[in-house]
């Protein structure tokens, strides 16, 4: 967000998330080094006291937010009461439709890469397949193969494919909504909740977990777990397909693999999501298009990046002049024009 916004003419107050503030203490110094002015790209640290002091400060003229749902809610709320212009990014539950024709392989590894990517800790992971016809068991079959083998270790390690979560508490969290699945009705295909990593064994490691035949009212399937959960769901048809996907509260981003370019453009135009993917399993767009979701997974009237972030870091001003002759003048009750 703040590159654009700079470049719009804006100074910017960045708060990071306190757990994790790292990454952006260290943007502000490659910023500074690159010359950028003091006090055009600020850090601010801090909890819910530092955001809602954000959201009241006179001197903040609009929010940019991405977080969880009830948060953005919050924040696009307080932030509007308070006058401001807000953009607030949402929660995720990024679906990827399987047709019969499509290369199993193919989706199987995407399937693997967006949903174990980053322990699964990002709001453009896939956390739900849905398999459409007969593929539905050869597919969780090549998934779970590939699952299995992913290497989970410390981030200094090269061999490792995969990290810990972000903290103890959450990996708990994540860890709950795979104990209880079976109790909901879904298949535990591969669990993950009693991995531990050697010389790592207080760390926050949570290994890839799979669920199959997920009912849509259990847990795993209605809330955003953001991280490294799997869950399958089975469709007879691809009508009753997209009718699930878009069944869901939230739109953010939404993939179909599949051959049939036919059965690729009816997705793309009848799936309720802001960023769509055809055999791409992750759909973020490049810089200059917008980034951003539909239904819960936005709250505002603005994406971010591309046209819609320019309008957000910009207001509009209308300038209308006349440079009258001498002669000009006397009583004219309409509306004055431009010559």
């Amino acid at each position: 967000m703040f590159p654009l916004a700079i470049a719009c003419g804006n100074t910017f107050v960045l708060k990071p998330s306190e757990k994790v503030p790292s990454a952006a203490y260290r943007l502000a110094e490659l910023a500074a080094r690159a010359g950028l002015p003091d006090g055009v790209l600020n850090v601010v640290n801090g909890d819910r006291v530092a955001v809602e002091r954000l959201l009241e400060h006179p001197d903040v003229d609009a929010i940019s937010f991405v977080g969880s749902t009830p948060i953005a809610r919050h924040v696009f709320t307080a932030g509007t009461a308070a006058g401001k212009r807000v953009q607030a990014l949402a929660g995720a539950k990024n679906h990827m439709l399987v047709l019969p024709d499509a290369d199993l392989d193919l989706a199987a590894d995407s399937a693997v890469n967006a949903a174990y990517g980053s322990a699964g800790e990002r709001c453009m992971a896939v956390s739900v397949v849905v398999a459409v016809g007969d593929i539905g068991d050869t597919l969780v079959e090549k998934i779970a193969e590939r699952a299995r083998a992913v290497r989970i270790g410390p981030g200094d390690d090269p061999a490792s494919e995969m990290g810990p979560l972000i903290t103890k508490e959450h990996r708990d969290r994540v860890a709950g909504y795979v104990k209880g699945a079976c109790d909901q009705g879904a298949e535990v295909v591969v669990d993950g909740t009693d991995l531990v990593v050697e010389g790592y064994e207080n760390g926050h490691f949570l290994g890839v977990s799979l669920l199959d035949k997920v009912p849509t009212d259990s847990d795993a399937y209605r809330d955003e777990i953001f991280g490294p959960v799997l869950c399958v769901l089975r469709a007879d048809t691809y009508e009753d397909a997209i009718s699930l996907i878009n069944g869901s509260r939230w739109g953010n981003g939404a993939a179909i693999f599949t051959r049939d370019g036919g059965a690729a453009r009816r997705y793309q135009l009848e799936v309720q999501a802001g960023m769509v993917g055809v055999n791409v399993p992750i759909p973020v767009p490049v810089g200059y298009h917008s980034f951003g979701g539909w239904k819960e997974s936005l709250f505002g009237d603005h994406h971010i990046y591309g046209n819609d972030g320019v309008s957000f870091y910009t207001r509009g001003k209308v300038v209308t002049t006349r440079w009258p002759d001498p002669s000009d003048g006397g009583i004219n009750l309409g509306f004055p024009s431009n010559h």
